[in-house]
């Protein structure tokens, strides 16, 4: 177990609660396992239907399958029975779900006992690395769980990225003819491409008519890509027809178009071909930190506005100076709303900073990668657990 003697077995337990942030994020720790670390995967997912739209490989109707080399099992209930066999080394609980009853007393049965870690969600509050790899007991069985925080800082757990990420995106973004090729092939004209190109993918409460109200009336041409399915209403309000893939509408400045809702791998073409982008969650929202591109990041809300804090102590360690940034982000956050907000000049606000957020996102980068990337980080502790 964790040696070179077998090939190492990990389990993920994900469970669907935003969409596509968890089995984003789950399938890109499970691919990178595979692909760059020779891990035999398992993946228990319980919404084959949202996974199908970030993989679209994923059949929907099946209990047991195989998708790029990962075992994806679905996990529609509780129930179950487990041997020690069945079990894996490494077993992650994404966002700290249950796991079946049965197959945590099928690991304190095994010996040794499987590596048992939560894997919490990505945040910059400080009490974060106090909280990193810290163990947990179970109330009533010989286990040990133990919690594993993605981060900012060298006392996390870093940042997913796979190898060769940024030189794929060095080269994409140093040829204009890939970017150009990406585009057209989800629809977008040379003209709108000629624009200043905005991709968006955000909650619902987000005061989008607002931003595209600014943006039709501004100087200059902006073109908007929204996936499929996302915004709905207020994509279908500015178009006047159904947001479906190729659906597009011009008044004023602002081009609004709607794009498929595309893999993971077109999803960070997407991200590396825009000027700004507008991202939600978790997932999108690390994606865009590599793809070296101005961000605007729509926090995932909670109760008694928790996220706020969430949205502050990010914004202190990234866009420090950026009073630009700072104020586009909790204005789209819904964080100062006493007065409204006058989206023109915020727009124009950030484009002018625009120059300074590129050296910062350099800056920002070489930062995070001296943290590591997190699968390697993830491994390096369960070895240490043995």
């Amino acid at each position: 177990m964790l040696n070179d003697q077998r090939t190492t077995t990990l389990a993920i337990f994900c469970k669907v609660v935003d969409n596509f942030g968890d089995i984003g994020i789950c399938w890109r720790l499970a691919r990178q396992l595979h692909r760059e670390h020779a891990i035999a995967v398992t993946l228990w997912v319980d919404d084959l239907a949202s996974f199908r739209r970030i993989w679209p490989s994923v059949a929907t109707d099946a209990a047991m399958q195989v998708v790029d080399g990962v075992r994806v099992m679905h996990w529609p209930d509780q129930d179950g029975t487990f041997e020690p066999d069945d079990l894996a080394d490494i077993v992650i609980e994404f966002f700290g779900v249950d796991i079946p009853p049965a197959y945590i007393a099928a690991m304190a049965q095994c010996e040794p006992r499987p590596v048992w870690i939560n894997y919490e969600g990505l945040t910059a509050e400080e009490w974060v690395e106090g909280c990193h790899t810290l163990p947990s007991m179970h109330p009533r069985l010989k286990l040990t769980k133990h919690f594993f925080f993605p981060g900012f800082t060298p006392k996390t757990g870093g940042l997913l990225r796979e190898r060769g990420l940024l030189d794929a995106r060095d080269r994409f973004q140093a040829d204009p003819a890939a970017r150009a090729a990406f585009l057209a092939g989800v629809g977008v004209t040379a003209d709108e491409m000629a624009a200043r190109v905005v991709s968006l993918f955000c909650y619902p409460h987000a005061p989008i008519a607002e931003l595209f109200a600014s943006w039709r009336g501004g100087a200059t041409p902006v073109t908007c890509l929204v996936p499929q399915g996302v915004a709905r209403a207020q994509v279908s309000a500015f178009l006047g027809a159904d947001p479906v893939p190729g659906a597009a509408a011009k008044h004023g400045s602002l081009t609004v178009r709607v794009i498929p809702f595309l893999s993971q791998d077109d999803y960070d073409r997407l991200l590396w071909s825009c000027d700004v982008n507008f991202v939600r969650g978790e997932d999108s929202w690390v994606r865009a930190q590599w793809a070296g591109r101005p961000f605007i990041w729509h926090i995932y809300p909670q109760d008694e506005n928790l996220h706020h804090v969430k949205l502050r102590a990010f914004l202190q360690k990234y866009a420090e100076n950026l009073d630009s940034l700072i104020e586009f982000s909790l204005r789209w956050n819904g964080v100062e709303a006493n007065a409204p907000a006058d989206w023109p000049a915020l727009w124009m606000s950030l484009q002018a900073q625009s120059p300074t957020i590129a050296a910062r996102n350099i800056e920002w980068q070489t930062r995070m990668l001296a943290n590591g990337d997190l699968v390697s980080n993830l491994l390096d502790f369960a070895r240490s657990l043995r």
